[in-house]
């Protein structure tokens, strides 16, 4: 008897994961998650360039805000999760502990530090341009929740979101080419959701220099090699992730004309990265599992996709839910390598519009 209801209830969670929409439950689910992970320093990746002995100490002392989570941007898209999840249900069960993690960590004085660190000669590089992406996101979901706390957090954010809006600016005009792996350096990643933040500031220099940067690396490009997808340890499809940039900064009818060139079988269904989704070995492997996480992105970029004119939409919303059925069930506690990090891609696919 106990086997059999100890089936039922596995049955019955991984059921309810495997549905798409995001309910009251399972942003408890998540919200728990970040909450482990923000305050917890160790295991960390630090990832910073040393530059003598005096720069040797613990991260919390010099990144007080973001210091948890295993590395910098893990830490910076759980609490864009939490905002993301406090905004969508502000009376869950987890509320009060979110408004106290985000007002422990986001305030002026730690985002100071963290502003001196970014400024640091050694660091100005630092996070590029994945986690700057991910400082961006956090700060437009601030800005676009018509809430006395999230202008707090907002306003105390502020000079890091500021430092890190002029750090795209003096960065993009240098890069000559885009970098195009599934990982955190991939550029069209990097670029979309620092283009939502512009856009939604009314940011004009850097919704400008986006734009104008995306055209050059991307315009004419035809044919992605989508079979060469997925490497092994990505968590970003370099076709579909450019895409979703694309989709945000070409005009209707020029991104019909540019995606059926460029994914030609997207609109039919035909393509692997499409019908095939990734298959994780060792989920306590901090590379490996970064293949659930490829699900998850890919599945969100397919539901922003399908919402553009002239696309399949059924198509593709059935292509992302199957990727979303293949990750879901693996967003539990576990081990620390997948759960630092999965429940935001998670909470990404399953809010993305």
């Amino acid at each position: 008897m106990k086997t059999t209801l100890t089936l039922f209830l596995l049955l019955a969670q991984l059921f309810a994961f495997s549905q798409s929409s995001l309910t009251e439950a399972k942003a408890s689910h998540f919200a728990k998650l970040s909450l482990k992970c923000i305050p917890q320093e160790y295991p960390n990746k630090p990832g910073e360039v040393v530059g003598s002995a005096r720069d040797i100490k613990p991260v919390r002392e010099y990144r007080p805000a973001f210091y948890g989570c295993f590395d910098w941007h893990s830490s910076v898209h759980g609490h864009w999760m939490l905002v993301k999840l406090l905004k969508e249900f502000p009376d869950m069960p987890e509320a009060g502990q979110i408004k106290t993690a985000l007002n422990n960590n986001l305030t002026p004085e730690n985002i100071l530090m963290e502003v001196e660190f970014f400024k640091d000669s050694n660091n100005k590089t630092f996070e590029r341009t994945y986690g700057w992406a991910w400082l961006l996101k956090l700060a437009d979901e601030l800005h676009t929740w018509d809430n006395p706390n999230a202008r707090q957090w907002e306003s105390a954010l502020q000079p890091l979101t500021d430092l890190l809006c002029q750090y795209y600016l003096d960065f993009l005009p240098k890069l000559v080419y885009p970098i195009r792996v599934g990982e955190h350096s991939n550029t069209a990643f990097g670029l979309s959701f620092a283009l939502d933040y512009a856009r939604a500031t009314q940011n004009k220099p850097l919704e400008a220099m986006i734009v104008s940067r995306a055209r050059d690396f991307y315009i004419n490009d035809q044919n992605c090699p989508e079979s060469w997808e997925p490497s092994g340890y990505d968590f970003l499809s370099p076709c579909l992730i450019e895409a979703d940039l694309m989709a945000r900064v070409l005009p209707d009818e020029e991104f019909l004309e540019w995606i059926n060139a460029f994914l030609p079988g997207l609109n039919t269904g035909t393509l692997k990265i499409m019908n095939e989704t990734a298959k994780v070995g060792d989920r306590s492997d901090g590379k490996l599992v970064h293949l659930d996480g490829l699900n998850f992105s890919r599945a969100w970029c397919l539901k922003h996709l399908a919402n553009k004119p002239g696309m399949n939409h059924e198509i593709l919303l059935t292509a992302a839910q199957k990727h979303l059925d293949a990750a879901l069930p693996n967003v539990a506690d576990g081990d620390y390598a997948g759960e630092h990090w999965l429940a935001t891609f998670a909470v990404m696919a399953v809010t993305m519009e």
